[in-house]
């Protein structure tokens, strides 16, 4: 019995952003995220780890679709959890470390959009 099913992708709010600077499709946004896989919490990439924050076009398929419709509801300087359902991340197929049919978790950190940073605040 593992956790409940989640379809598409469900978004938890750990820090709020601005609430009024929300990303559009095309936009470029920096961000940094861990993803570990939902049934044992493994972490299978991570940007921080890397070093410099990831940086991507939203809503325009470059990324998974949990994302380009998750992020999409964020706003600058949030920080969220992302559960992503399989097919909504990487499918029958998997890649790589992620198994066929995975659901995913990914902590995630809007830092800029088009390269305007949050600012920072306590």
């Amino acid at each position: 019995q593992g956790p409940p099913p989640v379809s598409g992708v469900k978004i938890t709010t750990i820090r709020n952003g601005d609430r009024r600077t929300y990303p559009q499709p095309g936009d470029v946004l920096t961000m940094h995220y861990v993803g570990k896989l939902r049934a044992n919490k493994q972490v299978f990439d991570s940007s921080i780890q890397r070093g410099p924050p990831f940086e991507f076009q939203i809503g325009v398929g470059q990324v998974i679709r949990g994302w380009d419709e998750g992020v999409l509801q964020m706003s600058l300087g949030e920080k969220a959890q992302l559960i992503v359902s399989a097919e909504f991340g990487y499918g029958a197929a998997g890649q790589g470390p992620i198994p066929p049919n995975a659901d995913l978790v990914f902590d995630v950190d809007l830092l800029a959009i088009n390269g305007v940073r949050a600012r920072l605040r306590e």
